[in-house]
This record gives structure tokens, sequence and C-alpha cells, in this order.
């Protein structure tokens, strides 16, 4: 059963290549920017029929082979092949979804030095330990509002708490369409998108880019209220066993200033990040 989201993901990926890119003229009256549905299916191989029952999701088992085809024709990169595939083939979407995080993640957690905690499926802050408490001041927040989406989107203060808010939201963006193309009838996730979407309007320019790759790891500026300016890096694990889970880590350089930051927090009493 193909996702509602693939016809839309193939016309932006369509949008974006010239004709005269691939090796194909230019000819009539164009109504979009980028490759006719044809063009697409030519350079694939295969009937404008069969593409355009493809891109439009009547839910055809398509083979590797013909995906494969298109992706090459797309010229996707490997992220999103990916999110093709997951578009086209989506997981079950009907099992519950009941986050528990194992003793053992939370051992985990509290063996490590520098700022970690764990993120369910609608980025809802599932666990932390001590230096993510004093960075993001999670145990502040009730737990229905205990949510990094919501923060980093709708929350005022996090256009001060992120200096480059911007990338931040479109890390968002791409984890939680990554997360609705795997349960697309989960109605708490749409339901939370729906609310970002509205209640931000450069999110909802961000989310309409439909970008599926989103950083595993990366640099991260944090202004933080009371240490100041903290370059953190931070790397996105997912947890063995539950496909619904990631442990995020932050990470300073030794014998940085963000280091002594962090010690510094992490040796102190904090009021409220948010």
């Amino acid at each position: 059963m193909s996702s509602p989201a693939l016809g839309e993901f193939l016309r932006t990926r369509r949008a974006r290549i010239r004709p005269a890119a691939v090796g194909l003229s230019e000819y009539g009256r164009r109504r979009m920017v980028g490759l006719r549905r044809e063009e697409v299916a030519q350079l694939a191989g295969m009937s404008v029929d069969y593409y355009t029952r493809l891109e439009r999701g009547r839910g055809e088992d398509f083979p590797d082979s013909v995906l494969d085809s298109v992706a090459r024709a797309l010229r996707l990169d490997a992220d999103e092949r990916d999110h093709f595939y997951t578009l086209v083939r989506p997981a079950d979407p009907d099992y519950n979804y009941a986050p528990m995080v194992r003793p053992g993640t939370r051992l985990l957690l509290d063996s490590i030095t520098t700022p970690a905690f764990v993120l369910g499926r609608h980025m809802e802050v599932l666990a932390w330990n001590h230096l993510g408490d004093k960075v993001f001041d999670f145990g502040a927040i009730a737990e229905p509002e205990r949510n990094l989406a919501r923060f980093t989107v709708l929350d005022p203060a996090a256009g001060v708490f992120y200096p480059d808010w911007e990338p931040v939201a479109a890390e968002t963006a791409a984890y939680l369409r990554r997360q609705v193309d795997r349960c697309p009838r989960d109605r708490r996730l749409t339901s939370l998108i729906d609310g970002l979407t509205a209640g931000n309007p450069v999110f909802h320019r961000i989310w309409s880019v439909h970008t599926p790759a989103g950083n595993a790891h990366g640099d991260r500026l944090i202004q933080h209220p009371v240490a100041g300016r903290i370059e953190f890096h931070y790397e996105t694990l997912a947890l063995p066993g539950d496909q619904d889970q990631l442990l995020v880590v932050y990470t300073v350089a030794p014998g940085s200033a963000a280091r002594e930051a962090v010690a510094a927090l992490g040796a102190r009493e904090l009021v409220g990040v948010h």
C-alpha cells in the first residue's frame, strides 16, 4: 500500500531536474519546471501509464527493478532512495505505540558523562541524564509538553536557544517525515505535524520542501541562558530492539571552553531553560 505522500515526493523530485540536464530537449508549453511524467517514464524505461500509477500511489506491488529505475531517472541520493522505498512500502502502521525505556537504556544514559537523552517516535523526550537536564531543563517541563519538536518549532525561546534555528527546524521536519512515512495512520503524529505547520509559517515552508534526509550527527550551537554559547557535537544512535527510540548524545572537545561550560553546568543547580 503506497503512502499518500509518494506522489508529492516524486513531483518535487521531477521539478528539480531540467530536461536538458538529462539529455532531453524541452518542447511544448510546460505547466511546471522540471520533468514531465512521460519524460521520467522514458528515462526509467517504462510506460507512462505504469509510472503514473506509481506516482499516484495506486497500491501496486512494484518490483525493486522498477523502483531502482525511477530512482536513477530522478537522480535520488542514498537518503532519498531510502525515503522513496519507505513511501512505496510503509511499515505496518497498526501496531500499538507505547514507548517504554528499558532499564538497561537508563543505566546507559547515567553512565554517559555528557548531555544525553532518548527521543520517541513523536520526538517526545522519554529519558535523559543529569547533564541532559542541565542543558535542556527537561525535568521542569510537564510530561505532555516534553517534546523537542514542539519546543523547536513553537516556543519563541527556541530562536534564542538555537542561534542557527533553521537547520535545527529542517532536521526536525526530516525526522518527523520519516516517522509519518513509516506509520502513516498514526493520528497522534499527524496531529502533531498539523499543529507545528499551522503554528509556525517558516516551519510550514520547511516542511513543504519534503526533504527526507536528516543529520544523524553534526555540530550544534546552543545559547544557554546561564552558561552562554556552547558548541556541541552530537550523535544520534538507533537503540537496538526498538525502531521508535533514538539515543541523542551531545559531546564537547577535551580542553575546550565548551567542556568547561558543561562541567560548570553539571556542578550547579540551574533555573529552567524554557
